[in-house]
């Protein structure tokens, strides 16, 4: 690229420019003035969040400090004061509705009134996430007086009165609400509306721009900057040249264009996974679920495993077509799975200002290991089955409908295999002190019972393999089951049901080179897959959260969890595919910038993000409304820097 000069007179320039080169620039200017007139309205849009956003948030996390009695209360938590007319102290316990199984809780002790009309009490800090019930116990015989379930409100304040009827054997428990508390989620419905706003601003700015005053007047201003930046660059690098030249030749083949909605599919998936890694606001519904069932933080990574295995179907299939041989494809595959493990490594260790890291106590399993592992694996196996032309197949033959699936049985075998494998492990294993098969999270859950049984055999084989000091030592399963065995969500045995997302994923692939000139077979198909999906959950869980034969489970990435958010992601992956590819009624934007950057978004946001302006200090660090403002923030940001890279054309591929 030409280095950039000092300033002079634009005039004494062109003086010198030949009038070639003049038209080039003109040439030049007419192609970029949609991207500018783009860029304008892409320039309101950040203006007005830096402008409306702000406020807006301030107005909702105001009523948090209008409640000066609760100064004391946490995020998520209410006060409780426990008001004991009794003539005996009352143990209190609680137990969260979202906590299967589990022991109740000492939550404090109230003392007995001291004289009639003098009750005893107690004030005590009780979780708004969930439901929760209170038992409530006389303290000498531990008899249970009464049972209160409720939903406390984040920073409500509330009594409950303990009393005997005239029948002093009868005691009356009644809950009162003193104040009320602040809705928590109003944040989320702000920032919901302030989105879809700016999303109607840029639509109906892109109609606008179609009347000629209209655009005439932003090119006029677009244009004049643009033309004097071509001249005084040199008419540009020869990086644009390329890109003046890629729109004068003809475009490629069918075959070969770029799907947008897998960049979008993609994009969706990374910056969700951005956002709730960033913190979610706090909300407990952007964290991973502490054991069974789904929250918004367990969808995004195997949705992001899921299209990279369609993304190995199309690359492969790709290079297969140009020429390249299994065996080169094959050294690219584990040089790419290696960078990505080592990778991995790196950002989950980091100490960049705290001396040397301690081999001791590195972990090993993460998230870029995870993709690591998997795409070795799935792109191995396609390269064994893959075929470069598949336009010479028959489709008379009788099986021609299951083609995507019979021309690679071998890989289907293996994957099986792998399967069969996870299930012996999981419930055929001998665990030491467990019982054999358990999918528990141990702690005060199963009533108690095997407490250092968290996850079984899949945490047991984490512990033997790579060692207790190397594994995750703060897993979600801690918030309500009050877990002390270290276990990792990223660990060995759930590796292999990884892969099988992403050979579902891969299967999508298929069904896009088979039947990418029909795009009513590509959605039936996909349709067909989530359906069927869809079933085999319904059977491993029941329908319920906990009580089926395989529940959903991020932590452990049980088998239906991989069947549960894949036939999700066929049904997202029918919705992008016919918004973006079929009907064109969306161009991606803005999920397609990080979609097409992924790997550099994520490393990213990892080893920056306790970096301003990613994060900062806040006013009040127990606002729901202060986190969510600066997690939306730096995801926008990381969205807007993958878009200024995409202009660049700048890539990070590995």
């Amino acid at each position: 690229m030409a280095k950039k000069k000092p300033e002079e007179n634009p005039k004494r320039i062109s003086s010198h420019t030949s009038s070639a080169a003049r038209e080039k620039a003109e040439k030049r200017k007419e192609m970029k003035q949609p991207k500018q007139a783009n860029m304008f309205f892409l320039a309101v849009i950040v203006v007005v969040i830096a402008v409306c956003v702000g406020p807006l948030m301030a107005e909702i996390s105001a009523p948090d400090f209008g409640h000066s009695k609760h100064v004391g209360l946490k995020m998520d938590e209410a006060l409780l004061t426990v008001i004991n007319e009794l003539e005996t102290k009352i143990l209190v316990f609680w137990r969260s509705e979202r906590c299967y199984q589990c022991l109740y809780q000492l939550l404090g002790v109230v003392p007995a009134g001291s004289s009639p009309g003098q009750p005893g009490s107690a004030d005590f800090s009780v979780s708004t996430q969930h439901e929760i019930t209170l038992q409530l116990n006389s303290a000498p015989e531990a008899q249970e007086i009464c049972k209160v379930q409720f939903h406390f409100g984040e920073h409500g304040n509330y009594s409950l009165w303990m009393k005997n009827l005239n029948n002093v054997s009868l005691t009356n428990c009644s809950l009162v609400t003193n104040s009320e508390p602040v809705n928590s989620n109003m944040p989320i419905l702000v920032a919901f509306f302030v989105f879809v706003g700016l999303a109607l601003i840029f639509a109906v700015g892109c109609r606008v721009l179609r009347f000629g005053v209209v655009r005439g007047f932003v090119l006029r201003i677009s244009g004049t900057m643009e033309t004097e930046r071509l001249i005084n660059s040199e008419l540009g690098s020869p990086r644009t040249d390329g890109l003046v030249t890629d729109n004068i030749l003809p475009s490629p083949a069918n075959a070969n264009r770029r799907l947008r909605s897998l960049d979008t599919f993609r994009g969706i998936s990374l910056v969700i996974m951005v956002f709730v890694n960033y913190g979610g606001g706090r909300y407990w519904f952007f964290r991973h679920s502490s054991w069974n069932g789904l929250t918004v933080a367990d969808l995004v990574f195997p949705w992001f495993v899921f299209i990279m295995g369609t993304s190995i179907a199309l690359s492969i299939n790709s290079m297969l077509r140009g020429g390249a041989s299994r065996s080169s494809l094959l050294k690219k595959v584990i040089w790419r799975s290696a960078q990505l493990f080592l990778i991995g490594v790196f950002i989950i260790n980091p100490n960049y200002c705290l001396g040397p890291l301690s081999i001791d106590n590195l972990r090993i399993p993460g998230v870029l290991q995870r993709l690591a592992w998997s795409y070795l694996v799935v792109a191995s196996l396609d390269l064994l089955v893959a075929r470069g032309h598949l336009d010479i197949l028959t489709t008379d033959a009788w099986w021609s409908p299951g083609l995507d699936i019979i021309l690679y049985w071998p890989a289907w075998v293996c994957v099986l295999l792998m399967e069969i494998v996870w299930l012996c492990l999981t419930f055929l294993l001998p665990v030491p002190d467990c019982p054999t098969g358990y999918l528990g999270p141990g702690g005060i859950g199963d009533m108690g019972l095997h407490t250092n049984c968290t996850g079984g055999a899949a945490g047991y084989i984490d512990r033997r393999l790579l060692g207790e000091q190397h594994i995750y030592q703060s897993p979600s399963s801690k918030v309500i089951y009050a877990t002390k065995m270290p276990f990792d969500p990223e660990g060995v045995l759930g590796s292999i049901n990884s892969v099988l997302m992403a050979f579902l994923g891969l299967q999508a692939g298929k069904i896009l080179l088979h039947y990418r000139d029909v795009p009513t077979s590509v959605i039936s198909r996909f349709l067909i897959w989530g359906l069927l999906l869809g079933a085999v959950s319904a059977v491993l869980t029941e329908c319920s959260t906990d009580k089926g034969f395989i529940p959903v489970n991020k932590n452990l990435w049980s088998l239906s969890y991989v069947t549960t958010l894949a036939c999700f992601a066929f049904v997202l992956l029918v919705l992008i595919y016919y918004t973006i590819d079929v009907k064109k009624w969306w161009s991606g934007a803005p999920f397609y910038y990080p979609g097409m950057n992924s790997i550099l978004v994520y490393v990213g946001h990892e080893v920056f993000e306790d970096y301003f302006p990613f994060r900062w200090h806040m006013a009040n660090s127990q606002s729901h409304a202060e986190h969510l403002i600066q997690n939306i923030l730096a995801t926008s940001l990381w969205v807007v820097i993958s878009y200024i890279l995409y202009r660049k054309r700048i890539f990070w591929k590995i």
